[in-house]
Formats: structure tokens, sequence, C-alpha cells
């Protein structure tokens, strides 16, 4: 669905101003974006689109997402987060 230049941008955008963001975005995206069903990528584009201060708090699991329709791709991300047993990405 996304052509290698909007890829490519997805995988910049994924880089943020958070560490924790970091540890997070980036990894999910380069084990993950490719398999992830079209919709899913575009609910992964959608989510970038929001501010670093959403994101954390979102992904750490301090609040709920006000978009419910991102909420399934937050999931998928901070259960990846799990599997790879990241102890440095864990609600605060």
């Amino acid at each position: 669905m996304f052509d290698e230049a909007s890829r490519k941008r997805l995988q910049w955008h994924s880089r943020r101003g958070m560490w924790e963001l970091d540890m997070m975005l980036r990894p999910f995206f380069d084990a993950c974006f490719d398999s992830l069903d079209p919709q899913r990528q575009l609910d992964y584009q959608q989510l970038l689109a929001r501010e670093d201060q959403e994101l954390f708090v979102w992904l750490m699991r301090r609040e709920v997402c006000d978009d419910a329709s991102l909420q399934p791709i937050i999931d998928d991300i901070v259960a990846y987060a799990r599997e790879r047993d990241e102890v440095n990405v864990r609600p605060i």
C-alpha cells in the first residue's frame, strides 16, 4: 500500500523527541509495519501525526486514546514492546 518513499517517511517519523517513544516505535516499525494489514498501516500513519505527549501517555498506558480507532495499533505497539521484554517501556 505504501510506496518506498512513503514507507521511508513513516520510518523517519517513527523517530520522536522522546527516548521512550523511540524505544517503542522504531523497533515496532522495523519488525512489524510491513506485515500489518493496510488499515492498520493507515492507523499507524495517523498515530504518528499526533503529538509526542499524547503518544507517551497512551503507549505508557497512563490514558486511553481519545480516538478509539487508534487503540488497536496502540495495543499492537505495546504488545510488541512487552514481547521484546523491554524493561524500559512499561507504565510508570
